[in-house]
């Protein structure tokens, strides 16, 4: 997923959809690239960027968010604690969203390989005759760590 995109992608990506690649976009996708598999808030994007000495402010950091998850690049989430958090969202059509497990104690996110939907997907599709393009599971509990 994550690791296999390259910044060329990226811009690609952008560009089809007649958006460029400007210096601020760039940082905050080099913030997702370099944090594979993490899920990250306007906030924590921030507090990486001005940590690493980044002259770039919150607002522009929540629009560039928005635009790349309005185009596919980003997949926004939300994982019931009022604050959305983003992560690379399938650049293929037939690649399906991994599965997050939610600690309701400490807010961890853990993402779950196994596409477990599949063949529901498939019986719903067919007995509904609608086309189904993607998915997300999201499972609420407890880590190790709280339990």
């Amino acid at each position: 997923m994550a690791s296999d995109i390259t910044m060329e992608v990226l811009k690609q990506r952008l560009q089809a959809r007649q958006h460029k690649l400007t210096t601020q976009r760039r940082i905050v996708l080099e913030v997702f690239l370099s944090r594979s598999g993490q899920h990250l808030s306007a906030e924590d994007v921030y507090g990486i960027l001005r940590a690493e000495a980044m002259d770039i402010g919150l607002a522009t950091v929540y629009r560039s968010l928005e635009l790349l998850a309005e185009i596919g690049i980003l997949q926004k989430m939300e994982f019931g604690d009022g604050c959305s958090r983003y992560e690379v969202g399938n650049l293929t059509p037939d690649e399906h969203q991994h599965h997050h497990l939610i600690c309701l104690k400490c807010g961890k996110v853990q993402e779950f390989p196994d596409d477990l939907m599949g063949d529901l997907e498939e019986d719903v599709a067919r007995k509904t005759e609608f086309q189904i393009v993607d998915h997300q599971v999201k499972f609420f509990g407890y880590c190790k760590e709280c339990q």
